[in-house]
């Protein structure tokens, strides 16, 4: 699943694929901005982690992959 994640104060916003469900990315985000955790931890399909400030969060936008066609179209 596709997840984007703006940052106050950052031009570009953060976008990544997570293997992980949308009910558990939504509970981290509501965790982080009511406070429970200074920062929302996400994990990549790789396995990396990304950490953001809980206090920077401008928005986090959970969605699914958009799938590109190749070739040509008729």
């Amino acid at each position: 699943m596709e997840v984007k994640i703006g940052v106050q104060y950052a031009p570009r916003e953060i976008v990544l694929e997570s293997g992980q469900s949308v009910e558990e990315v939504e509970r981290l985000v509501s965790e982080a901005l009511a406070g429970k955790t200074p920062l929302l931890s996400l994990e990549d399909e790789k396995g990396r982690k990304i950490l953001v400030p809980a206090d920077r969060l401008a928005y986090v936008e959970i969605g699914q992959p958009t799938v590109r066609k190749v070739g040509f179209g008729a």
